[in-house]
């Protein structure tokens, strides 16, 4: 189903509740932002189209009611939904005297929620997007091919966010097209003239992260031999991209944390920060909130940079896709190679449709770029790989041990990848050392 055409804006210093009301938001197929403090809140509202504001009044430091006078004057059109766990006749004549529309108690219900943002709410954002292809047009934007639900809500999405700093959390698996995403919301958005800068926090050794995304000092370490810059900088008015967040270690998150508090950088070995104005995007295909509960991941960070929230599809999930981007890597790569009049066979179409694709459309990707290479004319089963094909008959899996399934399955990994040790361990999601020892 379409996403509805409001924009609701969260606020409550209480994580759980944050996450409670998005989720009970998106059942009814809303778009949410969520904020905890009023000047999170405060900064999405200047940089962000919102057409409901829900907020709780008893929060640390400026509280709710604080906010609600500000919105009346400051975004006299935003509707205010107020939450408290703290009830009292006065606090709900205060914030309805101030401009709040309705009230509620916690704890509600999702019902009593969507009774309050439906009473609440200008007739006009309850009803669903209608302007996005959902006929099956096939749908192209910044590199994004599809015809399928799943696209058109990506693309939906992206529409959303991409002219304002809100800051977006990509969450996805290996090979899903989290940088694309961020690619597009960058270039189709008001700050496109202005630098994109991609990093990937995996492939930096931890004792240089830091020093690569915040810059450092002379002297501030053995060989610190200049002033230098870092990532963050390089970014400034644009975005930055970071990449396998998950892998951070803590003290660069601690770091980040303070940039998105306080819009500020302090190069390694400086005293002074300075104010900085960009957009961050991250991205990961580990689970943050598993790695929050065992302490690998700041609590505090994981919901400042969740303000947004994308998920980029599996391929299997969006099958009716695979033809129109094999078609659209096989413009690519058909040019580069020299070969402008090679198709795919309806057959080969059908065996790329019935696959799995483990490793994604990076595995798409790959496969047909490897079909071309194979072919003289036409790309049919036979410059497809053997394990895309029906199987020869063998022993049942039940009667295997779980080291040859295991083994197995590691080079049906190894083959989709074209033996990329580094991409296979990402899609299994184990070291490559632990991968060295399996293929033993």
């Amino acid at each position: 189903m379409a996403l509805k055409k409001a924009n609701i804006l969260i606020v409550d210093d209480d994580y759980d509740m944050l996450e409670l009301v998005q989720r009970q938001l998106q059942e009814q197929n809303f778009h949410s932002y969520k904020a905890a403090s009023v000047v999170e809140a405060i900064n999405i509202l200047k940089y962000n189209a919102v057409d409901l504001l829900i907020t709780d009044l008893q929060m640390p430091g400026i509280g709710g009611m604080e906010l609600i006078k500000y919105v009346e004057e400051h975004f006299p059109k935003v509707p205010k939904l107020v939450i408290t766990g703290y009830p009292s006749i006065d606090g709900a004549l205060s914030a309805m005297k101030s401009g709040a529309l309705d009230y509620l108690v916690k704890p509600f219900t999702t019902e009593e929620l969507k009774t309050s943002v439906e009473k609440t709410l200008p007739k006009q954002s309850l009803r669903s997007k209608d302007n996005t292809p959902s006929n099956g047009k096939t749908m192209v934007y910044a590199g994004i091919v599809g015809q399928s639900k799943e696209i058109e809500l990506l693309i939906d999405l992206i529409e959303r966010v991409r002219n304002n700093r809100a800051t977006v959390l990509i969450q996805g698996e290996s090979g899903t097209g989290k940088e694309l995403v961020a690619r597009a919301i960058h270039y189709k958005g008001s700050f496109a003239a202005n630098p994109f800068i991609a990093v990937n926090c995996g492939a930096i050794p931890e004792d240089l992260l830091e020093a690569e995304l915040f810059g450092y000092k002379k002297g501030a370490f053995t060989g610190a031999n200049e002033n230098r810059d870092g990532f963050f900088q390089a970014a400034a008015r644009g975005t930055i991209f970071l990449d396998e967040i998950g892998t951070a270690p803590l003290t660069v998150q601690t770091r980040l944390l303070r940039v998105l508090q306080e819009k500020e950088v302090r190069r390694i070995g400086e005293q002074k920060a300075h104010k900085i104005e960009l957009r961050i995007i991250a991205a990961t295909n580990s689970d943050l909130q598993k790695m929050v509960e065992n302490g690998s991941f700041r609590e505090d960070l994981y919901y400042r940079l969740n303000v947004m929230h994308i998920e980029t599809p599996p391929l299997r999930n969006h099958k009716s896709d695979i033809p129109l981007l094999a078609k659209n890597f096989l413009k690519k790569y058909a040019a580069e190679y020299a070969k402008p009049n090679i198709e795919f066979t309806p057959k080969a179409l059908q065996v790329l449709e019935r696959y799995d694709w483990p490793g994604n459309v990076r595995e798409l990707e790959n496969v047909v770029q490897r079909a071309i290479i194979m072919s003289e004319h036409n790309i049919d089963i036979e410059q497809l790989p053997d394990y895309f094909k029906y199987p020869a008959p063998t022993i049942s899996s039940i009667s295997k041990s779980l080291q040859q399934v295991e083994k197995e399955h590691i080079l049906k990994i190894m083959a989709s990848v074209d033996n990329n040790k580094t991409r296979a361990a990402e899609i299994l999601q184990i070291d490559r050392k632990t991968l060295r020892k399996k293929l033993k």
